[in-house]
């Protein structure tokens, strides 16, 4: 008699530049980090691999954090393991750990809070030109932090939603949120409960029109309460923005995280 397999659940801790891929999701013709980690898993465990992402990145926008999960028998030597992922993986996918956690921890549905950053460069920079987004003109930070603490204020942002979504809700929880400058870069750092998707993009380039004096804090908060997306401002180019932090409860690892 056959003894049964029991599969254990790990979390994967990436990072990596999008440049490269059309965002974290499988796409049936296009390249995506997901199929990169997942052909990769399969290969060196011989075994056909699928993992489940914190959430999705669209396509250019970079991770210095995200987690996924998959299911394998144990893992013998989990540093062997990340070399050997990292020997063979591109050099713009990183992998930086794997915990083993609880059988039922979900990459996706336990996180309970996400942290993004978004890069504007006030000066032209040939090296960092496809890492942030460079504007000619410098905008008023200080108007755009005003604008900042009104997203305290609401919950619902389906005004920063992309139109055509199935989400059952456009409610964020949104914790923290700011501008800050570090030498020629302006950092805007936003973390939530969720995001939908295009929100910080949408959230950037509404709040750059602000900056720009193109529209006022009262017509700012106008946009959100309208709820229509075609109110707000275009979307800030994707290459300027990171998923920075994925954070779980302590106790799904069974290792120290």
């Amino acid at each position: 008699m056959s003894s049964q397999i029991i599969f254990l659940r790990y979390f994967i801790e990436i990072a990596y530049n999008g440049k490269n891929y059309h965002g974290w999701q499988i796409q049936p013709d296009a390249i995506s980090v997901q199929e990169v980690i997942e052909r990769s898993l399969s290969t060196l465990l011989r075994k056909e691999i699928k993992v489940t992402g914190a959430g999705r990145t669209d396509t250019g926008v970079h991770a210095k954090q995200l987690f996924a999960h998959f299911d394998y028998d144990e893992i013998a030597d989990v540093s062997a393991l990340i070399f050997r992922l990292n020997s063979f993986l591109p050099k713009d996918i990183s992998v930086l750990h794997i915990y083993k956690v609880q059988a039922d921890a979900h990459a996706r549905f336990d996180a309970v809070e996400r942290e993004y950053q978004y890069f504007i460069g006030l000066q032209k920079d040939p090296f960092l030109n496809e890492l942030v987004y460079e504007v000619h003109l410098e905008p008023d930070m200080e108007t755009m932090n005003q604008a900042a603490k009104i997203l305290f204020d609401h919950k619902d942002f389906q005004c920063f939603s992309r139109s055509k979504t199935d989400v059952k809700t456009y409610h964020c929880v949104i914790k923290s949120a700011g501008w800050e400058r570090n030498e020629d870069t302006l950092v805007f750092t936003i973390a939530a409960d969720r995001f939908l998707r295009n929100m910080v993009r949408a959230i950037v380039g509404t709040l750059l029109e602000v900056g720009y004096h193109k529209i006022t804090l009262e017509e700012f908060q106008k946009i959100i309460e309208h709820k229509d997306r075609t109110k707000a401002g275009a979307s800030a180019p994707a290459h300027g923005l990171y998923l920075t932090r994925v954070q779980y409860p302590k106790d799904i690892f069974l290792e120290n995280q």
